[in-house]
């Protein structure tokens, strides 16, 4: 994966609960509205070390706590360990929201880390101090939806990276049945086609924006730096038959729709519900 731009401690695992219940009746949760999806930064976040962005399930309500959304290697507490699922861990992080034209919009904090692994996708999910009605009205900042499916082979998609406030275009080249790397393995990962998405680090955690919905289709997380074998920074392909395939520059991204998955109807986190496809600790 690539590497965060500075160094974290190593942490322990908490137990889960989910997100704050919605209140009586409140209004939806304003989706993102940019005039190009994809071709601009709202809803982005820059972190200390990586990127990540202001996201919202299609059933959120206004009065839900906000969301940040990244990698789990960009976690404050170290990249977790192959088959280590974090949940319900406090946090204090902070993060940056970018306006459209990528100025920062000020700063927004967590207070529990939701779900973090590294373990079958890549990726770790923020509960925020402030609802979304809080931060539209004090950032003007709407969130960006997660996307209820996996994105097909062509379709056009972005990679917004709020750490470099730069973004890159390019299309789905294909879903790999499995990625390798190191002692991680990453299932149904999202391969870039490439020219296009040349990401580096410090592009981890950016949300993959599809450039038809605007919605997040997944999430950037590593590339092959040097055209090594299933090391650190070098991932591997892994096809339906455990044929390995290795490609120096090739560059990928996470699934997020899994979320969905194990969603309650008050939009917690519920790992223990039938078909949740989530990694459970």
């Amino acid at each position: 994966m690539f590497r965060p731009l500075f160094a974290v401690a190593a942490a322990a695992a908490l137990t889960l609960t989910g997100l704050s219940a919605a209140q009586a009746a409140p209004a939806p949760a304003a989706p993102a509205k940019v005039l190009a999806p994809g071709g601009d930064f709202t809803g982005i976040a820059a972190l200390s070390n990586c990127s990540g962005s202001l996201v919202r399930f299609a059933s959120s309500v206004s009065t839900d706590p906000g969301l940040i959304l990244t990698n789990g290697h960009c976690y404050e507490g170290g990249m977790p360990q192959p088959g280590v699922v974090l949940v319900d861990r406090s946090s204090t992080r902070s993060f940056t929201l970018l306006r459209p034209n990528s100025n920062n919009a000020g700063t927004v904090r967590a207070n529990r880390v939701l779900y973090s692994t590294m373990t079958k996708t890549d990726v770790t999910l923020y509960r925020l101090t402030e609802t979304y009605a809080a931060i539209q009205s004090r950032l003007g900042i709407p969130a960006l939806t997660l996307s209820q499916s996996a994105p097909a082979a062509g379709a056009g998609m972005a990679v917004v990276s709020g750490y470099w406030k730069r973004i890159y275009t390019c299309s789905v080249q294909a879903t790999i049945p499995e990625l390798r790397e190191a002692g991680w393995v990453m299932k149904s990962s999202i391969k870039y086609r490439q020219p296009g998405c040349e990401t580096i680090g410090g592009t981890s955690g950016s949300p993959i924006v599809s450039t038809s919905t605007g919605e997040v289709i997944g999430v950037n997380n590593t590339g092959n730096e040097d055209g090594a074998r299933c090391t650190l920074n070098n991932p591997c392909e892994v096809d339906a038959n455990g044929n390995i395939t290795v490609q120096k520059g090739a560059a990928y991204g996470q699934q997020t729709w899994w979320f969905y998955t194990c969603l309650s109807a008050s939009r917690t986190i519920d790992l223990n519900k039938a078909g949740c496809l989530l990694q459970k600790p």
